[in-house]
């Protein structure tokens, strides 16, 4: 049974450590929508590639009409932080109680 619970452990820290690199990616995206960023610069697209997936959902669900501020990108990690704290934390706690050990 340790074998399964090392299994668990193991998708949680990956789920984790995913959700984590995101939060800085939303965060970088963030930073660079409040300056003029020049959407021809390969980083610039890069990082729209990689984001858009995650804010086009809470766009669909929130429209920004005329407010002209997008929160997508709070959602979206109001939804990381809920996932983390509810989701990974329940499969650590089913990884140990199946015998996992946490490195």
């Amino acid at each position: 049974m340790f074998i399964l619970g090392n299994l668990i452990l193991a998708i949680a820290i990956i789920l984790n450590k995913v959700i984590e690199i995101m939060y800085f990616i939303l965060i970088i995206r963030v930073i660079i929508s409040w300056v003029k960023p020049d959407l021809f610069n390969f980083f610039v697209q890069l990082l729209y590639r990689i984001t858009e997936p995650i804010l086009s959902p809470f766009r669909r669900i929130i429209p920004l009409g005329n407010i002209g501020l997008d929160i997508s990108p709070i959602l979206a990690m109001l939804t990381m932080f809920f996932v983390q704290q509810f989701l990974i934390a329940s499969l650590i706690r089913l990884g140990s109680q199946l015998g996992g050990r946490m490195m």
